[in-house]
């Protein structure tokens, strides 16, 4: 286990133990030792009624609590914001054990977590740090994005949301669109438009908004798959105190980038590791299930779904390298999330022609049907975090040095 390399055994054993109590044990074949007949559902933008999706919240938070209590929550965190002050190998060994287990989803701190905590620990004043990291890292709180605009999509230096200057703070007019989970977050990361429109770049500034803040509006939207977990969010005479500003004034471009990145990052690292849903091990147990194991064309489907995990588990790696070596993360992260749209891609394909038509009919029969919400929600990643187009030219300006 190359993963716990320079980690003390007894940071292992306590890992270990934790866990062991804590979560149920996975099997290895889609079941746990606690219960092998538990029902999934595998889906990227979930059809829950407000009941489900309150108690998914609950059970979510009571895991994450339960793990920072046992100080795994944040294992390189600053100890002065509440991490472990640990290195990024004790990260990594944990996360190589925590995979052998299976615990509740967590998909509704994804954004906090990989998006608005790094940006904020990066940019945020002591107040604002004091106030919300270790909220988010224990999950007190969700916390969303709120850059996109009905006129400003993938063109973010093009928003229109204005900020003003008042008093101590800052008075907030405008309209964020597709903002996922703002209907259940407590904190939004905001940017708007301070400066001359025609600056473009330089007439930015980010701010970390409390979504109770009075004239904060959340509106869900209804998709394809039946599911709200979009927003359209509302901000009228928002007023916002200084001390929230994430960066310098007009400099939220910076922080636009940084938090792009971040975001990239975390929604390309399901792409790699073959774990979770993507978890080789149960693609197999369904292959073999339903008789599929020895198609030669599905072997050879499940074996360029495995080698394309490999290689975007190898990229993420090499990224992370760059991250420890204190480096900005760099066009990889591009790379990640076309990773993650690619292997989704090939995914809904590999179970949609294991399964055949028991994935677009209910027949009873357990983990076959479950796989509709993922087929009918992968193209929608295609646009989250940042449209496949926008990625491609970032990497072709960026990398291959093409011109625009």
């Amino acid at each position: 286990m190359t993963n716990l390399v320079d980690v003390s055994s007894e940071f292992i054993d306590t890992a270990r133990q934790f866990l062991e109590s804590a979560a149920d044990q996975w099997r290895g074949d889609g079941a746990t030792e606690a219960d092998a007949s538990t029902p999934e559902r595998v889906a990227l933008f979930p059809d829950l009624t407000p009941d489900e999706e309150a108690a998914e919240m609950s059970a979510a938070r009571s895991w994450r609590q339960q793990r920072f209590d046992a100080g795994f929550g944040w294992i390189t965190g600053p100890t002065q914001h509440g991490g472990a002050g640990m290195t990024s190998a004790h990260e990594r060994a944990y996360q190589s054990l925590e995979r052998n287990y299976t615990f509740p989803a967590q998909r509704i701190y994804d954004i906090g977590i990989g998006m608005v905590a790094p940006t904020l620990l990066a940019y945020g004043s002591d107040t604002a740090k004091s106030r919300y990291l270790t909220a988010l890292h224990r999950g007190d709180i969700v916390a969303c994005q709120l850059f996109s605009e009905p006129g400003a999509g993938s063109d973010l230096a093009g928003i229109a949301t204005r900020a003003v200057r008042e008093g101590e703070g800052w008075r907030i007019n405008g309209q964020k669109i597709w903002s996922s989970g703002a209907h259940l977050s407590a904190l939004g990361l905001l940017v708007c438009r301070t400066g001359d429109p025609d600056k473009r770049h330089a007439n930015l500034t980010a701010f970390a908004l409390p979504i109770d803040s009075e004239g904060v509006a959340v509106k869900p939207i209804r998709q394809m798959t039946g599911g709200s977990s979009f927003n359209e969010v509302f901000l009228t005479d928002v007023w916002i105190p200084d001390e929230l500003r994430l960066g310098e004034v007009d400099r939220g471009w910076e922080v636009v980038i940084a938090t792009l990145m971040n975001e990239r990052a975390a929604v390309g690292g399901p792409a790699a590791g073959g774990s979770g849903i993507f978890s080789t091990e149960r693609l197999a147990s369904l292959l073999r299930r339903f008789g599929r194991a020895d198609d030669p064309v599905m072997r050879q489907e499940f074996m360029r779904l495995h080698s394309e995990l490999a290689v975007a588990k190898w990229t993420r790696l090499r990224s992370q390298a760059r991250l420890r070596a204190g480096q900005r993360p760099g066009p990889e992260m591009s790379i990640g999330k076309l990773a993650l749209t690619n292997n989704l891609a090939s995914l809904s394909r590999l179970v949609s022609h294991a399964l055949g038509p028991r994935i677009v009919a209910n027949t009873g029969e357990p983990a076959t049907y479950m796989w509709s919400e993922l087929v009918l929600g992968q193209p929608g990643l295609r646009i989250g975090g940042g449209t496949d187009e926008v990625q491609r030219n970032i990497l072709a300006e960026r990398v291959l040095g093409l011109p625009r």
